[in-house]
């Protein structure tokens, strides 16, 4: 499975992209424990808190924002396109 990473996102994990070896599925819950093990300053920058995710945080999958799936109970397979997206500012 790869999850495509974006802006201060990348630093942390090394790259555009993580790879989950031998993932065949799983929710977007247990994806995200898989990689807060590989990369453990991933999580506080996608938690607001102990458990909740930040809501400025967009996790899609296959292009829909999974908030508007089944949240982090969305079923995600190795062929699903996955994608992250740090809270992010700027502008004038």
């Amino acid at each position: 499975m790869e999850i495509k990473v974006y802006a201060t996102l990348r630093p942390i994990v090394g790259g555009p992209s993580v790879k989950l070896n031998g993932v065949t599925e799983m929710t977007v819950e247990q994806m995200l424990n898989s990689l807060y093990a590989k990369f453990p300053d991933l999580r506080p920058e996608l938690y607001k808190g102990r458990d909740d995710l930040h809501p400025a945080i967009h996790i899609l999958v296959n292009g829909r924002d999974m908030r508007y799936l089944d949240g982090v109970q969305t079923k995600v397979s190795a062929s699903d396109e996955i994608r992250i997206f740090p809270p992010v500012g700027g502008g004038c």
